[in-house]
């Protein structure tokens, strides 16, 4: 009976060439966009899954008050709070202290490497989390002071083939180390991406017996991670923490008027779900995950939709089969049985599309989405498990209506002709396609506005001027005596090259954040419970001309001014933060910065240090001529490849030894952008998908709906109606159905991105075109889809429309 049911099902499907078609490239494109989605929201929640004791590990994280009032966020804490946890808890079985470095140069012999991401870590790392050693102990291997773990890859630039073990390398040209672990280099799917992995014991030992890191309750800087014990509950002992904080650390928090908030963040939440200050890499967007995670769903359910839709349109053709099959003794059920067999065959053939379309996309939507899936998640179970999902409910949930529908006919009444279609029928199909499109106009509306927002980002003006600026990065190698002698001789070279009209250096630069947060500041004579926290950037004389910054009050730093190496700037929300509503009354006033007196010499106009995304931050130029930072050149030349070459000739001469590393600053800052442009990018592809299917299910039912109205139409022509006319009654079907998409669709998508939308502190507004243009869109490709069939049923000849009736 089954082979049976298969060959009937494949003489159908050939019989029927345009509907299978549609069907199976709508399917296809359907299944293949929702399994790459599935892959990419797969990867993006497997990160930190593979630990051993990931359930029970938690990432303390700090939130600052001051008056009570919420000021930062905080993934890194203080120093104290791992051990003095693990210590004052039962709960805490061990902890891990992990600290972020600048990047170094390591020497063997001959070889030198710069190491970008170099870590600080506690004993307990490899012991705690599951990251493999491919040699040394995980107990012992971060005990001793003065020596390094290495990854397999930065083992092997540096060494080749010979065996690191027991190696000794410098750093930054002045400290010996010995190498005494390999770790296996990082999966992607983890959020820390360590190269190069310092024990913490020669951190305390570079601090000095006088600052215990350990005990430092106002030092921030430090990831910790506590290991719970089996079957303890996080959110218990989080309720402990302020009573020990308040113990060990409070006296300094009520001189502040501030307050230390730490909160057990699980490990497996980090990556999606936290995007706070000084986390270790950059993370991704849960919302965007979850959101693909619905295009997915929408894309494929529209090509199930456009199945039922055209099986469900075709029932009349296929009555008079139905009739005779009853006729001859076929119970309902072997009739079902028939049609779900077809729509299995259908789905199959899909899948089998599916799998070489992911295949051939796959490429470009690494591209696309910035992810990096592989050839080698084909064979995964994570890939066959959606698609063998994707296929039985497909299979079942696009088959059925349909084959109760069918098996239902009545015999008598088909065989005798009398068989229509039902009202209950109609009124579904244009459900579905009101489904459809309202789906699909959804998307795009979301799509717009992603641009939209992009947009109107990057045009708006950042209080600074970024254009034709070079940066290169801090050098690494370099001695302090000399340092101040080498950075003036260097900027002072550089100037006297025409094509070069400022440089300054500073501890960052804009597109960065500022880890440099101070608390407790306050102007002089006050009590220490008026100081609050600001970012520090410290700059030299020629920065705030070299970025072209307003100067609402005051001056700039200056070499005539003796007292400038104690002088600061404000930004106008550091100075109202301050108590100044006019940034001229601001100046002159002497600051208390941790026991040190500064004069405030000058007030700027906020700018944009980082992306709109942001709020304009309380924020303080410090001025430091000898700052060891970026380089910021502002060119005046189109060759710049000649002019880069002399920039190198002299960063070589004055510092070598350190890598020449620069970047333009306007591409740097447009970075910013690069996730959510992706996510646009992503999102405006699957936008495209969708209405490309749902497109094919409607041209595939103007044809069947076209070819009902045949005798309609014909007898319409006889009357007198005109061409235009009758495309006229067939648009305006279509038409109603996606007028009445828009409406639904429209209050769901201005919800959905005024929600979207709130998570930018400068944002654009929703005007009205945001609406009306995707749906102008929709209908016209709408119109164009059904036109082909409507034209050639208007053109038709009237007594062969009749005669074929």
């Amino acid at each position: 009976m089954l082979t049976n049911y298969i060959k009937i099902a494949w003489r159908n499907l050939i019989r029927n060439k345009a509907f299978s078609a549609i069907n199976i490239l709508g399917l296809s494109i359907g299944i293949a966009a929702c399994v790459l989605i599935l892959q990419y929201v797969a990867n993006e929640l497997s990160y930190d899954n593979f630990h051993t004791n990931g359930d029970r590990i938690y990432r303390v994280r700090q939130d600052r008050y001051n008056e009570g009032k919420l000021s930062t966020q905080w993934a890194a804490g203080a120093q104290a709070a791992g051990k003095a946890f693990k210590d004052a808890f039962d709960e805490v079985e061990d902890y891990v202290k992990v600290l972020r470095r600048g990047p170094l140069v390591a020497d063997y012999k001959e070889k030198s490497l710069k190491v970008e991401k170099v870590y600080i870590a506690s004993q307990s790392f490899f012991t705690v989390f599951s990251y493999p050693l491919v040699a040394g102990n995980p107990k012992t291997v971060l005990t001793e002071p003065n020596t390094v773990v290495l990854s397999e890859s930065v083992a092997r630039r540096l060494f080749g083939s010979e065996n690191p073990i027991g190696k000794t390398i410098q750093q930054n040209r002045k400290e010996a180390v010995k190498v005494v672990g390999i770790f296996r280099d990082f999966p992607v799917n983890t959020h820390l991406q360590p190269d190069y992995i310092i024990p913490y014991v020669t951190f305390v030992k570079q601090v000095g017996p006088n600052d215990n890191p350990d005990t430092a309750w106002q030092w921030d800087g430090a990831l910790s991670y506590l290991l719970l014990r089996p079957g303890v509950d996080p959110q218990a002992l989080e309720a402990k923490f302020p009573a020990l904080v308040d113990k060990q650390a409070g006296e300094d928090h009520r001189k502040y008027r501030s307050a230390a908030v730490y909160l057990l963040q699980p490990l497996k939440d980090i990556h999606l779900y936290s995007h706070y200050m000084m986390e270790a890499e950059p993370n991704g967007d849960g919302k965007t995950v979850y959101l693909l995670l619905a295009v997915a769903f929408f894309i494929v359910v529209i090509a199930w939709v456009n199945y039922v839709n055209l099986a469900t349109a075709r029932a009349i053709n296929r009555a008079k089969e139905v009739g005779v099959r009853k006729a001859v003794g076929s119970l309902r059920g072997q009739l079902i049985g028939q049609f779900m067999t077809e729509s299995v065959l259908l789905n199959g053939l899909a899948v089998a599309l599916a799998m070489l379309l992911v295949a051939i996309a796959l490429p470009t939507f690494n591209e696309l989405s910035g992810q990096q899936l592989s050839f080698g998640m084909l064979g995964s179970r994570l890939f066959w498990l959606p698609l063998v999902i994707l296929f039985v409910v497909g299979s079942f949930f696009s088959g059925l209506y349909p084959a109760f529908v069918l098996s239902g006919f009545k015999p008598v009444a088909v065989l005798k002709g009398k068989v229509s279609t039902s009202r209950q029928g109609i009124i579904l199909r244009k459900s579905l396609v009101v489904f459809q499109f309202s789906a699909s106009l959804f998307l795009l509306v979301g799509t717009l506005a992603v641009f939209q927002q992009i947009s109107f980002m990057r045009k708006q003006s950042l209080g600074i001027n970024i254009d034709q600026t070079l940066v290169i990065n801090p050098p690494i190698v370099a001695n302090d005596s000399t340092f101040m002698r080498q950075m003036a001789a260097f900027k002072e070279e550089l100037l006297r090259q025409s094509s070069i009209r400022h440089v300054a250096a500073s501890s960052i630069v804009p597109g960065q954040a500022s880890d440099f947060n101070a608390g407790g500041i306050r102007l002089k004579g006050t009590d220490e419970s008026k100081g609050t926290q600001y970012r520090i950037i410290d700059i030299d004389y020629d920065f705030i001309n070299t970025y072209d910054m307003k100067l609402l009050a005051g001056r700039n730093f200056s070499k005539e001014f003796g007292s400038d190496p104690k002088a600061v700037v404000f930004n106008k929300m550091a100075i109202q933060q301050l108590g100044f509503s006019d940034p001229a009354q601001a100046i002159g006033k002497q600051i208390d910065f941790w026991g040190d007196i500064f004069t405030i010499v000058g007030v700027t106009d906020n700018f944009h240090q980082q992306s709109l995304r942001d709020a304009y931050e309380p924020l303080i130029l410090r001025l430091r001529p000898d700052v060891r930072g970026y380089f910021s050149l502002k060119m005046a030349t189109s060759d710049l490849s000649s002019q880069i070459a002399a920039v190198r000739a002299e960063w070589n001469r004055f510092f070598p030894g350190n890598p020449f590393e620069y970047f333009f600053l306007d591409e740097h800052f447009a970075d910013q952008y690069r996730a959510d442009q992706r996510f646009g990018q992503v999102f405006g592809l699957f936008t495209v998908l969708a209405i490309l299917v749902a497109c094919l299910g409607l041209f595939g039912l103007a044809s069947f709906t076209t070819a009902q109205r045949t005798k309609e139409i014909g007898i319409r022509k006889a009357l007198g109606a005109s061409v235009g006319e009758i495309v006229q009654m067939l648009y305006k079907e279509f038409a109603v159905l996606i007028l009445v998409a828009f409406v639904v669709a429209t209050p769901l998508a201005w919800y959905a991105v005024s929600q979207w939308i709130q998570g930018y502190a400068f944002r654009s507004d929703l005007h009205w075109w945001l609406f009306v243009i995707p749906f102008a869109a929709v209908l016209v490709i709408a119109l164009l889809t059904v036109s082909f069939q409507s034209m050639k049923a208007a053109l038709m000849n009237p007594v062969q429309s009749l005669r074929s009736e």
